[in-house]
């Protein structure tokens, strides 16, 4: 298969890091491995549905934040190595791909071998699922499902990535219903709450949901090029670049306008802050999606990497989502 991993030999032996020799490269390596815009995200996803929880028990939150503090360490360790898990087998399975795509990355540069790469995913993975039994039913079921979601995703013979419904499938289920609902499950039941999914919660992860459509569709129209040689036929290689990330701008624009509306039939948040802080942010969106350049990046003048950067630009507005969601639940 041509998107198979190559043999240790393939990848350049005078680039390989080890950790004794050079801890601190071979550290920043595991970060590049790790994708930090995915760190983040899961980081801010554990702190922000926390956040929630806590804005919630109102005057009892002080008495909580204690018991909170000890439930966040081990929740976000797993869900951490959860995702090294997810993001490291996809990367072995996509060593070829991202020699075109992604050649920073640790694999795909050489910095690490298959076999690093494999005992750094098989540690991750275990280390997942061992903490989550810890943690409980509910942070078991979160972190399971999504692991067993993105092997689906990444290994064959499902390899569901080589098909766009499905990819945007695995992505808006993990990233959308699962990490909100599992966590907001999981901390209630540990701080003795209700098992009582409120409004603000469902509207949060609806965004979620079409939002992580949008980073599914987004995520492929910088990779075109390793895509279509080795036949991922992503919607960006079907529909071309240009009507794919008009088709993603239009999702988010009905996430951020969504949430505008449904705003007042909200309760325990701050409607006007959540619907003005949202038709700001959309406004911010379509400003820097203008500034695109569509086509040949040689022909328009352009950076290659216009599409790179926006792309982790949408990052960057999931990320602001779960400070302003919170943050409107706190200034109700």
């Amino acid at each position: 298969m041509p998107n198979a991993a190559p043999p240790d030999s393939s990848i350049p032996q005078g680039k390989r890091l080890r950790f004794t020799q050079a801890p601190l490269s071979w550290l920043y390596a595991l970060w590049k491995f790790w994708r930090p815009h995915t760190v983040i995200g899961t980081s801010l996803s554990v702190v922000g549905i926390a956040a929630i929880v806590l804005a919630g028990l109102g005057s009892n939150n002080i008495a909580a934040a204690g018991l909170l503090l000890e439930i966040l360490g081990l929740t976000t360790a797993a869900c951490l190595l959860g995702n090294l898990y997810i993001v490291g087998l996809n990367q072995l399975e996509d060593i070829a791909i991202d020699r075109v795509n992604k050649p920073h990355l640790p694999l795909a540069a050489g910095e690490f071998s298959v076999a690093d790469g494999s005992l750094i995913v098989a540690v991750a993975g275990l280390g997942a699922i061992g903490l989550a039994l810890i943690g409980g039913p509910w942070l078991l079921a979160t972190v399971g499902l999504s692991l067993a979601i993105g092997t689906a995703y990444s290994l064959p013979p499902l390899r569901l990535k080589r098909f766009p419904f499905w990819a945007s499938a695995c992505i808006l289920a993990v990233r959308g219903a699962i990490v909100n609902l599992g966590l907001f499950l999981h901390i209630s039941d540990r701080l003795n709450l209700p098992l009582t999914v409120p409004g603000t919660v469902w509207a949060l992860t609806a965004f979620i949901l079409l939002f992580s459509i949008a980073i599914a569709l987004f995520k492929d129209i910088p990779d075109i090029e390793g895509d279509r040689r080795y036949g991922i036929s992503t919607l960006s290689v079907k529909l071309g670049q240009r009507t794919v990330f008009d088709l993603a701008r239009g999702i988010l624009t009905v996430c951020y306008l969504g949430m505008v509306l449904v705003a007042p039939w909200l309760a325990g948040i701050n409607r006007l802050f959540l619907a003005g802080s949202h038709l700001l942010v959309l406004s911010l969106l379509w400003y820097a999606s203008l500034q695109v350049p569509h086509g040949n990046p040689m022909a328009t003048g352009q950076s290659k990497l216009a599409y790179p950067q926006f792309y982790q630009f949408i990052w960057k507005l999931f990320f602001l989502q779960y400070l302003l969601f919170p943050l409107a639940c706190w200034l109700a």
